[in-house]
């Protein structure tokens, strides 16, 4: 399947739950679709290593108004990386794709992304990278605030625990000392501050459909989506 038997473009959005495997599921669908695939989650942790190098977080606190002041400073970037075969993400034209995944990071990211100003910025660039479709999404509000009309909506799920190890072999994979139960909590504490917060909570969007993945391969995800989804009618 490739993007040449396509009948047209559409938006894919995918939400869910951190730790998921969304990102990868959603490049794995990019390439074999011929899409442009656009990390979300990626740009809200951009945002958050920016505050934390420009002295807008301190001893693990948010300090909001300096962030708002620091927004319209902050230029990040997409570009394709084809030794990975999928797009890097570049703050200010440096390459922080490592910096982004640490656990530092991790811990706080929550935090910044309930800021109001700091979603309406980052949904107002979502929206334009997707404007001309052909793009694949994954984010926590991406099915129910920044396309709702999305023609392809995935819900992806997992139980905590599996989320848990497999994050803890992907940092211990980079050489990070972190624990699995310092992981986990912090996937919990994650979930909770997602599903709760004021602006965009996460939540399923009513014509989602739901992948729990807990116990699949990403080949076994992937012969799902054709198979359950819109998109086996959509590509030849």
């Amino acid at each position: 399947m490739n993007s040449s038997k396509s009948r047209k473009k559409i938006v894919i959005a995918i939400d869910g739950f951190s730790s998921c495997g969304k990102s990868t599921f959603a490049k794995m669908i990019a390439a074999r679709l011929g899409y442009i695939f656009i990390d979300t989650g990626a740009m809200y942790r951009a945002v958050t290593l920016y505050a934390l190098e420009n002295g807008a977080i301190q001893n693990g606190m948010v300090n909001e108004q300096k962030l708002k002041e620091l927004l319209d400073r902050i230029a990040i970037q997409f570009r394709f990386n084809p030794q990975r075969g999928a797009s890097d993400i570049y703050v200010d034209g440096e390459w922080v794709e490592g910096k982004i995944r640490t656990i530092e990071v991790s811990n706080l990211v929550s935090a910044v992304s309930q800021i109001p100003e700091v979603r309406t910025k980052l949904v107002a660039m979502q929206q334009e990278m997707g404007r001309d479709k052909g793009v694949v999404m994954d984010g926590r509000d991406i099915g129910t605030v920044v396309f709702p009309d999305a023609e392809l909506k995935l819900f992806m799920t997992a139980d905590p625990h599996i989320r848990a190890l497999r994050r803890y072999e992907e940092l211990r994979e980079k050489g990070d000392n972190v624990s699995l139960a310092e992981i986990e909590q912090n996937i919990i504490d994650r979930d909770r501050a997602d599903q709760s917060r004021a602006i965009s909570p996460l939540r399923q969007a009513e014509d989602a459909v739901v992948l729990d993945n807990s116990y699949m391969t990403l080949e076994e995800q992937m012969d799902w989506l054709f198979r359950e989804t819109v998109l086996g009618q959509l590509v030849d």
